[in-house]
């Protein structure tokens, strides 16, 4: 497929199964304790034997420490670290050269201000990934992930030298609206392949990859 898809989330072996066998390109293992999503090194190290080489390991993190990084990437081969949280530019760079692993930076978008912020991560981040700002007075049930849309129109004329991802909001029924966006080659699902929080489908895993390559 030409789209690049990122499955975020998964925590039980007949998701990652059904993933790997759509021909997936990341896995993301979120190691938020306060996401419901959250997955033990423990866990996420046996599941992580069953990933082919050619599909990339992601691991999610918020405003982590130094020793929980340590911990994640001393037990699974990761080849991206995410930071999801409040991390500044510093702290980026910081864990950037510490790990020497690639980094995916999540920022909070709603219009074509925040785009502006793409700009600063420019040699620093390996990929944006553009999220929904959380909306206000709500708790999102999902910390590694707003679980909304932001108007994607707003990237028709976006014009950025660093690889970005499209997360947030993203299902089966709107499969069909991202593919239209300009320039898009990646995107990062979560809740939309859920029937309930945290749970994955794996029958909406193989109808929402059957929508990408009809």
């Amino acid at each position: 497929m030409s789209l690049k898809v990122k499955i975020c989330g998964i925590r039980d072996s007949v998701s990652l199964n059904t993933a790997v066998e759509n021909n997936v390109n990341f896995i993301g293992f979120v190691f938020d304790n306060n996401s419901p999503r959250f997955i033990a090194p423990e866990q996420a190290t046996e599941l992580s034997r069953n990933i082919p080489f050619s599909i990339k390991l992601v691991g999610v993190f918020v405003d982590p420490e130094n020793d929980w990084l340590e911990q994640v990437i001393g037990q699974i081969p990761l080849d991206y670290i995410q930071l999801q949280g409040a991390e500044d530019l510093n702290r980026v760079i910081e864990i950037k050269q510490r790990y020497n692993l690639p980094i995916i930076r999540t920022l909070s978008v709603s219009d074509k201000l925040d785009l502006e912020q793409i700009e600063q991560y420019r040699g620093v981040a390996d990929i944006i990934l553009l999220d929904a700002k959380p909306q206000e007075n709500v708790v999102s049930i999902v910390s590694n992930g707003s679980g909304i849309a932001f108007d994607w129109d707003i990237l028709d004329d976006l014009d950025v030298k660093q690889k970005w991802m499209l997360s947030g909001g993203l299902n089966i029924d709107n499969i069909e609206q991202v593919l239209k966006i300009p320039n898009i080659e990646m995107i990062d699902i979560s809740s939309g392949l859920e029937d309930i929080p945290a749970q994955k489908s794996f029958e909406k895993i193989n109808e929402f990859f059957a929508k990408l390559n009809p």
